[in-house]
């Protein structure tokens, strides 16, 4: 019954209604075109595309995209280029004083480093583009001969991509949530059912007691739910004394509150970045079969392997670093606090306090780097107990993580709007706590 009436306040929130809607336009959109084969390419004869990218590194991608990889389509390079263009700009602002003095420009600054991560997207997917169609021809699918149609078909993988990210940035403005990552989201949500149903079919096709081994997976399935849900939402306290301030015939302050730090800062994006970039060696291999490849790029490649997980597990601790470092200014809360009247209990305000918070924020975030990377490799420890491939890849991994993190992110703004005009959160008990949740709330 209650959450009946949740959904009647939400239907009758006009603006939270319209978000809603708008971004259920947006995403049929997106889905729609992942279906939209590139011009002149047989659909039939797909079925060694689909083949490549039903396991490995190969089935990543094309999760990532939502099956537009597989289906040949004009959004078949998906966001991912974009994603790796964000991460070489994030580095060069903070490597090159050019960028540091961007990122220090404020709105007029930012708009600049978007604009240039734009153009490196550009860059990037011209360049795969004549790879993805090399991988095409690989796979045995009859490609039209002439310079015309590869020319036009790198013109249609590119602005496909770039139609992609506009959909992405249209939902953050005007629907609910991140809307980059609400475009990785629909295509994870897109392959569960399938996966779900092969994993079933497949439990019968062994031997007796299927049923129970699939309860048992399930049981374990939202198990390792609940512990992501845990890593994303698990926070430190830091108490904050606030002195008392008598402003005309009112007093202010002299209460204590806290600083929520939280485990895991960075949210997905290390996990996100991390796939990004173990994406790289597909370009080099111009996404061609292992079958001919040295070993060091069947190594880096395997998702089963132990080299792969290795880096990848590096990458994300580094990266979930990287993103602290950049989303989290112990500097500019220290100075926020000291403004406010607050301080810490037994650190003196100032710059004393900024390296308390800094040192809270480095020691809480080593052990969720590494439990952060400890569920993304889950999967290959799922399929060592029998799990298929496609059903293994939700037991952590990317895609749980990617799921938990926008999946409470988007509750937490449904929640608000509902809070704001008075009704009833989507819970009884505590606010939903999102990965973009105030850091600063104090």
């Amino acid at each position: 019954m209650k959450f009946l009436n949740t959904l009647k306040n939400i239907w009758k929130i006009e603006e939270l209604r319209d978000r809603l809607l708008t971004t259920l336009l947006f995403v049929a959109v997106f889905r729609f075109g992942s279906f939209v084969v590139l011009p002149g390419i047989d659909p039939a004869s797909l079925t060694g595309l689909q083949q490549q990218t039903s396991e490995g590194i190969m089935s990543l991608l094309d999760m990532f995209t939502g099956g537009a990889f597989s289906n040949a389509s004009v959004f078949g390079l998906g966001i991912m280029p974009y994603i790796s263009a964000s991460i070489v700009i994030q580095l060069l602002g903070m490597a090159i004083p050019y960028f540091q003095k961007l990122s220090r420009e404020g709105e007029s600054g930012r708009r600049k480093m978007n604009q240039y991560t734009r153009f490196l997207t550009v860059a990037i997917l011209l360049l795969q583009g004549p790879a993805f169609l090399a991988n095409l021809s690989a796979q045995g699918v009859a490609l039209p001969a002439g310079f015309w149609f590869r020319f036009s078909s790198v013109i249609l993988l590119a602005a496909g991509s770039m139609f992609t990210l506009w959909l992405g940035e249209r939902i953050t403005d005007k629907g609910i949530g991140n809307g980059i990552s609400m475009i990785i989201l629909i295509g994870i949500i897109a392959r569960f059912p399938q996966a779900l149903v092969q994993e079933f079919l497949s439990r019968f096709e062994t031997a007796a007691g299927g049923l129970i081994m699939f309860l048992v997976e399930i049981v374990l399935l939202l198990a390792v739910t609940i512990f992501a849900i845990m890593l994303v939402q698990g926070t430190r306290k830091v108490p904050v004394q606030y002195a008392k301030r008598v402003i005309g015939n009112k007093q202010y302050g002299g209460a204590r509150q806290y600083l929520p730090l939280k485990v895991n800062a960075a949210g997905v994006m290390p996990i996100i970045f991390a796939q990004a970039i173990m994406f790289v060696p597909l370009v080099f291999m111009r996404f061609s079969t292992t079958g001919g490849a040295s070993p060091f790029w069947q190594a880096i490649t395997n998702i089963d392997g132990f080299w792969y997980n290795l880096i990848y597990a590096f990458l994300i601790i580094v990266f979930t670093y990287f993103y602290t470092a950049i989303t989290i200014n112990p500097v500019q809360m220290a100075e926020d606090m000291k403004r406010n009247g607050g301080f810490i209990p037994g650190v003196k305000p100032g710059k004393k306090t900024a390296d308390y918070i800094d040192d809270v924020m480095s020691r809480i975030t080593l052990p969720g780097s590494f439990f952060l990377a400890f569920v993304a490799i889950m999967p290959v420890f799922a399929k060592m107990i029998g799990i298929t491939t496609g059903f293994s890849q939700f037991f952590g991994g990317t895609s749980l993580l990617i799921l938990v993190g926008v999946v409470l992110d988007t509750l937490q703004q449904i929640e608000s709007h509902l809070l704001m005009r008075h009704y009833d959160g989507l819970l009884k008990s505590g606010r939903i706590k999102g990965r973009t949740g105030s850091i600063a709330a104090y």
